[in-house]
């Protein structure tokens, strides 16, 4: 079973004191094997010292080599010249000469003595004698010895202090994270403006408390937008509901004739027909966030799908006696979904023609500009001020709140219009530097750019039948 650490200050610690162990580990053996080369390297020279020295008395004074001994400290020595081989009695005692048969030809070697003694020996070959010296290890040992075991003993305590810096350290890096996680748990659905502490932006903490801080503002707007949607749908759908039953209690209360009692039935459908309008538009919303299915894309002629728009609602357009106009001076073709784009341009040039007054004219111009195909709806209204721009495509969103629903609508028409035009890889905007009226300019991929819309594109919709002809105002 793999072992695993419970924290992860555990296991900083862990591989702190591993790998500065390893370290420590490898340094000491370097040191070992330095100051050995170092040792070796001094005895060496000793012995080129010594074996000089053996030479030069034996070319000039050959019978003061048995002086070497008592007054200058050489104890092991051999000179060799053909003969009987002059050797020190130590030389002789320990059976050095031995060391020089072994056949190898390195010089300086180390030799160890059948009693376990280990020698230095050099060895120096001349024409026509060979000078030989030895220097015992037991020093050197004893020092490599000393010195490994106090490297030995100060690995552990390395490693000790490894592990007690490293969970130190490991506890002071990670100080944020527990700041962190301590904010984390004091946020919840009551208190979603609460945001986790941010020491230092440049760092990986404060990068990652960035990214938190973030996420979480979006989900507080998620929120709140969802909250919005549930009490502005909660009390869209009161209304309705209520005007019914206020009329239908009326009705009881009193007795009528036919003809009342038919005002009351057409008021009721009228509310029936106003809260199935604005459940279908909920439902498109809703699918609309879902994100279920498929696309059908196709080429489409916008001006013919402008114009079949236009004579579906041309009869509201000659209730308020509106110019109802259509610009298309040649022919377009756009990428998308038929029936969405329909949704789109109905609700906008609903809108239009809902907030121009009696008398005005609504201009529907479609044209191509910089690879993309431009539906233009403007109309001769009051505009909408600069303060609601911004908010203008928000779901049950009003410019003005104290218009009827018969007037004003409940504010669906233009998020369900964006939502459409956008999951057709397009953009719907509200142009500005209008002194009067309003202009929505809906951009879409041309048909011709293939990389801009894939047929297979996944939308947040799951079906288009029925939506052919609906307006959500």
């Amino acid at each position: 079973m793999r072992f695993r650490p419970p924290s992860v200050r555990a296991r900083l610690t862990l591989w702190h004191a591993g790998v500065l162990t390893l370290i420590v580990c490898v340094f000491s053996a370097a040191i070992l094997v330095f100051v050995e080369a170092r040792l070796y390297g001094g005895l060496d020279a000793q012995l080129d010292r010594e074996v000089a020295t053996i030479a030069k008395i034996y070319r000039d004074e050959p019978d003061e080599l048995r002086d070497l001994a008592p007054d200058w400290g050489i104890t092991l020595f051999e000179v060799d010249d053909g003969n009987v081989p002059r050797q020190s009695e130590a030389w002789e005692r320990e059976g050095l000469s031995r060391a020089l048969q072994t056949g190898r030809s390195t010089s300086p070697l180390s030799w160890t003595s059948p009693d376990g003694r280990r020698y230095r020996v050099h060895s120096v070959s001349e024409r026509s004698y060979r000078v030989a010296a030895a220097v015992n290890e037991a020093s050197l040992h004893s020092t490599l010895w000393t010195l490994a075991v106090i490297l030995a003993i100060g690995i552990p305590f390395a490693a000790g202090l490894a592990i007690a810096g490293g969970y130190f350290l490991a506890g002071r890096v990670l100080s944020p994270v527990g700041t962190m996680a301590k904010r984390a748990r004091e946020i919840t659905a009551e208190s979603r403006a609460k945001r986790l502490p941010v020491e230092n932006a440049q760092d990986e903490f404060g990068q990652l408390a960035t990214v938190f801080n973030d996420t979480l503002s979006r989900l507080q707007d998620a929120f709140e937008r969802m909250r919005r949607f549930t009490a502005d749908a909660s009390h869209e759908l009161r209304t309705p509901l209520t005007a019914m039953r206020s009329v239908g209690e009326v009705a009881l209360q009193h007795t009528l004739d036919a003809a009342a009692y038919r005002d009351v039935i057409g008021s009721m459908l009228e509310e029936v027909d106003r809260l199935t309008r604005l459940v279908e538009s909920l439902l498109i919303l809703t699918r609309a966030d879902s994100g279920k299915v498929h696309l059908a894309a196709e080429a489409l002629d916008v001006g013919g799908l402008a114009g079949h728009v236009i004579d579906q609602l041309r009869v509201l357009a000659d209730e308020k006696q509106q110019e109802l106009t259509l610009r298309a001076p040649i022919r377009v073709h756009a990428a998308g979904d038929a029936a969405l784009i329909r949704q789109a341009l109905m609700n906008l040039i609903h809108n239009a023609i809902k907030y121009t007054p009696d008398g005005g004219a609504i201009t529907v111009e479609v044209r191509e500009t910089g690879g993309q195909v431009m539906i233009e709806v403007r109309d001769t209204g009051s505009g909408i001020p600069a303060t609601h721009r911004d908010r203008i495509f928000d779901r049950f969103y009003r410019v003005d709140p104290g218009r009827s629903r018969e007037e004003g609508g409940v504010g669906l028409g233009l998020a369900i219009a964006r939502w459409a035009v956008e999951a057709n890889g397009g953009k719907l905007e509200l142009a500005g530097g209008k002194t009067e009226g309003s202009s929505f300019l809906v951009l879409l991929p041309s048909a011709d750019d293939s990389s801009a819309f894939a047929a297979d594109r996944k939308l947040p919709y799951e079906t288009r039948r029925g939506t052919e002809g609906a307006v959500s105002s």
